[in-house]
């Protein structure tokens, strides 16, 4: 289990990273931020600061690798489509639940169920 575990964060940690690195930045003084804890296995890309007199935080994407190996997707608010990038690096949809859909939903997803 160690084994896909580890390898599930290294997958979805370059993802976030090439993620990050491709969106356009933010208008003003907005800036696209990468969080990653490897350890606990969370990643999150938001946006932060200043767009005019208004405070902009926003979450991007916010992915959890599990103890069990599964990849949650718990936000999804870019238009780009990573599922296919995390099938073509290794991860099954049978691995991947989409944490946003509640969970009497989530059987017609496609995906894992948790």
């Amino acid at each position: 289990m160690d084994n896909k575990v580890n390898l599930h964060k290294a997958i979805v940690h370059e993802l976030i990273e090439k993620m990050g690195s491709i969106l356009p930045p933010e208008e003003g003084g907005v800036e696209n931020q990468i969080i990653i804890d490897d350890e606990h296995g969370h990643y999150l890309l938001f946006g932060v600061g200043w767009e005019g007199n208004k405070w902009f935080y926003a979450s991007f994407l916010h992915i959890d690798v599990k103890p069990d190996g599964k990849v949650w997707v718990q936000h999804n608010g870019i238009d780009m489509d990573f599922f296919e990038e995390l099938n073509e690096k290794g991860i099954a949809n049978s691995d991947i639940v989409l944490g946003f859909h509640a969970q009497n939903v989530r059987q017609y997803t496609g995906f894992a169920v948790a």
